[in-house]
């Protein structure tokens, strides 16, 4: 197996909802609908227009595993506008869409993205990267990116729904 990341463009954006909604397909087999729904998300104008964004804001990246796209990320220089009160003070690059076709779960290709978004902060001559994500249910997604370098920063909730999230920042 080969890990190999590549530059994502428009032509990847049908991949990268699948993607979504698979990540979607497995929450819901595990009963934790609180983070995306229960819905695909390839379904949702909001976030086909949100992935498109973030794309053309930043640079998205795909994971192939033997030529075929696994998992994807997106790198801005700043987070969503639901987050905009939070400021980093300095420069930073922010990651969005990290998500993996839960085909290759296991395969290590959401740390490969993570590990290459890090490098690609430096190279920038940027050295904090940051990210937020759902911290409702077990917390286990806090705890995958604290295992891959991450710190809590802040915790927040989002909506009247009150969506817990937390948000991690990484030195780079």
């Amino acid at each position: 197996m080969t890990i190999t990341i590549r530059d994502g463009g428009h032509d990847d954006i049908p991949a990268i909802l699948g993607m979504l909604d698979s990540c979607v397909e497995w929450l819901v087999g595990e009963g934790r609908t609180g983070q995306w729904g229960s819905k695909p998300l390839s379904e949702n104008p909001k976030t086909v227009e949100s992935v498109t964004r973030y794309m053309d804001e930043g640079h998205t990246y795909i994971a192939e595993v033997d030529g075929v796209p696994a998992a994807t990320v997106s790198l801005t220089g700043a987070p969503g506008a639901y987050l905009a009160h939070l400021p980093a003070g300095e420069p930073e690059r922010y990651i969005h869409w990290l998500a993996s076709d839960r085909r290759f779960k296991g395969y290590g290709v959401g740390a490969a993205l993570l590990a290459h978004a890090a490098e690609e902060t430096r190279r920038a001559g940027i050295s904090l990267l940051r990210v937020d994500c759902y911290a409702g249910d077990d917390g286990k997604l806090v705890r995958y990116y604290e295992a891959n370098g991450f710190s809590r920063v802040e915790a927040f909730t989002v909506g009247e729904s009150n969506w817990p999230g937390q948000l991690l920042a990484r030195r780079v």
